[in-house]
């Protein structure tokens, strides 16, 4: 309480108002606990939740302690979610693409958002009184840049789970549209086929057998098989997969091959990694400028010239006496 006071002295420069508002913070914190005190007993004594919970199945599947939390925030869930539908809805993307499919993960991204976004500056604030030497407009300025860290972060970190998931299906793609081509050819048809492919690579590449045993759990459940090849597309958001599900929806509509159509799309895909390492090959030169220069020239300058360099200065040094 003391230290929060001082603190909050040297941030105001007036320490009965100091005073007056740590005490006001610290009433509203003990009403806020006791609050959410009241409302956790009347929602475990609640005779309608008593009964609705005695209705449920012993052998039902556990949930896990994220999603019962998640469950719980999900009722708050107005206060930190945004209004706008589209920006739900791209959310909803982006956490899709990243591979987090609950249907809680959107409460769970905006709720780690706002929490970071308050309790980086409040720890920011907090801290101030172990600097005393730092300006109190200073120690706002940081509890801003922390705020806006806490608002970046988890974006940031989405973004990079995005790239990291998109890369882990890329690098699995070949070889499953190899194993395609094998298996529709020995006479498998294309559900048995994209079950049988997952089976195979679940061990080396289990990103891409998780979202290809989603698409059979889905034609078993009886989704189309052109929309269930459409939501692997927009569950990976993967260019590569979109082009394999345009071909694969062709061929299916207009009756040609699909192992001929498959080894077709091997050929070309197998065609656009050449030239993608041709590519990167090409940029090699490019980005080795820069380590040349500031890492390997500057220790070869000073290996080559650096004791002609010292032999001027000495030879300097005596004209000069």
């Amino acid at each position: 309480m003391n230290i929060l006071v001082e603190g909050l002295a040297n941030l105001m420069g007036n320490r009965d108002l100091a005073r007056n508002l740590a005490v006001f913070l610290l009433a509203a914190s003990i009403f806020s606990a006791g609050v959410a005190g009241l409302l956790i007993l009347a929602r475990r004594f609640d005779p309608v939740r008593k009964r609705l919970d005695t209705l449920i199945t012993k052998d039902a599947t556990p949930v896990s302690a994220t999603e019962r939390w998640a469950e719980k925030l999900d009722r708050f869930s107005p206060v930190f979610l945004p209004g706008d539908q589209r920006r739900r809805n791209s959310t909803i993307d982006r956490l899709t693409h990243a591979g987090y499919r609950s249907s809680n993960s959107l409460v769970i991204y905006y709720f780690i958002r706002s929490l970071a976004m308050v309790a980086l500056p409040v720890l920011v604030l907090l801290a101030y009184p172990l600097f005393p030497n730092f300006e109190p407009h200073k120690i706002i300025m940081y509890a801003a840049m922390a705020g806006m860290l806490g608002m970046i972060a988890p974006s940031y970190y989405l973004d990079k789970r995005i790239v990291r998931q998109q890369r882990l299906l890329r690098n699995g793609l070949p070889d499953a549209i190899d194993l395609l081509v094998v298996c529709t050819e020995a006479g498998l048809g294309l559900n048995a086929a994209i079950l049988r492919v997952a089976q195979v690579i679940v061990d080396i590449h289990p990103a891409l057998a998780e979202e290809l045993l989603l698409v059979t759990v889905e034609m078993r459940a009886g989704v189309d098989r052109t929309q269930a090849m459409a939501n692997l597309a927009l569950r990976t958001g993967l260019e590569d997969i979109k082009g394999l599900v345009a071909v694969l929806g062709q061929s299916m509509r207009f009756g040609t091959s699909i192992s001929q159509t498959l080894r077709i799309y091997s050929e070309e895909f197998r065609d656009k990694r050449m030239q993608k390492a041709d590519e990167e090959a090409a940029k090699l030169g490019t980005k080795m400028i820069f380590p040349l220069v500031l890492c390997i020239f500057p220790g070869f300058f000073i290996v080559a010239i650096g004791p002609a360099v010292i032999k001027a200065i000495a030879v300097f040094s005596t004209l000069g006496h």
